[in-house]
């Protein structure tokens, strides 16, 4: 049975005050976790917009994140191909050095065959130079479909990979390429360095000194570590590229962090005023409650009278 009081029913009375104690009690324990989370927004109805805009920045966060592994990847491929080549490099100058000592004079047929041995020898160093892996497991000089940079022929010789491997993304619709081609880094001419090499050392091995054999040896050579600069200075500006993008991201995380903080942290203003208004909301509910209790405890009638 309901009962007016006034104008207002014992069951609006009731209703009302439980709502008002309800949305007191939900404020506190809204204020709580703003304290104890040291965040502003504790659920997404406390500011939707707001919430949208975190969303949006944790998936942000969390692509860079991505990339910026793979960044690290491409850095590291790049650093390594680098050094493969300066190795490589180092091999075909000191090709150069043999031939010049070779096309002097006063060298012997005995000596000429040593020489020839070692330049044997550096041609071995290249094929393996040529075969480096990356930390993904791939050629850092094969092909996209996972072929060798240099694979021996039945004959003699390499067949060497005229593709690039798999690229690495680095953003929305950006990749860098971490190696290149062996048919790139070795080819001289017509021919390559392996076939240059394996033509020098047939030349050493004949008695006697062809001065003109040697001097185009020569001459291949230095084209040759030209050519091999030249990759070099490619994947060098690719590598700066990444260390920009690396940059890049580092500050744009930075931005965003400072955003997510300003959006949703609490200072210590915030901080303050979150006490201030949860004592208050606290001796606000504490009276509520006590005034329902205390009106529950008089009978209907008893108000009546």
């Amino acid at each position: 049975m309901t009962y007016s009081l006034g104008n207002i029913s014992t069951t609006q009375f009731y209703d009302r005050n439980k709502a008002r104690m309800g949305a007191l009690s939900s404020r506190v324990d809204e204020l709580q976790t703003q304290l104890a989370t040291g965040k502003k927004l504790a659920a997404p109805s406390s500011d939707s917009a707001a919430y949208q805009r975190l969303r949006s920045m944790a998936k942000d966060a969390a692509s860079d994140s991505a990339y910026a592994g793979n960044l690290k990847l491409a850095a590291s491929g790049l650093d390594q191909a680098d050094t493969t080549l300066t190795a490589i490099n180092t091999q075909i100058q000191r090709a150069s050095e043999l031939a010049i000592q070779a096309r002097n004079g006063t060298q012997s047929d005995q000596t000429r065959a040593v020489i020839a041995a070692e330049i044997d020898a550096i041609g071995e160093s290249l094929a393996s130079l040529a075969n480096r892996r990356d930390a993904r497991g791939q050629y850092l000089f094969g092909g996209i479909n996972g072929e060798a940079g240099a694979t021996p022929e039945p004959g003699g010789g390499y067949t060497l990979a005229t593709t690039t491997g798999a690229s690495i993304p680095i953003g929305d619709g950006e990749a860098v390429q971490t190696g290149e081609a062996a048919a790139r880094v070795f080819k001289v001419g017509d021919g390559d360095v392996f076939q240059l090499l394996a033509t020098l050392s047939a030349a050493l091995k004949e008695p006697g000194t062809d001065d003109a054999a040697m001097g185009t040896a020569i001459d291949d050579l230095a084209a040759a570590g030209t050519q091999v600069s030249t990759v070099q200075a490619s994947l060098g500006a690719r590598a700066a590229r990444v260390e920009m993008e690396q940059t890049r991201l580092a500050d744009t995380g930075v931005e965003r962090e400072a955003d997510r903080i300003g959006i949703e942290g609490m200072d210590e203003k915030d901080i303050a005023a979150a006490v201030v208004e949860m004592q208050k909301t606290m001796t606000i509910l504490s009276a509520t409650q006590a005034s329902f209790s205390k009106l529950q405890a008089l009978s209907l009638f008893s108000y009546l009278r």
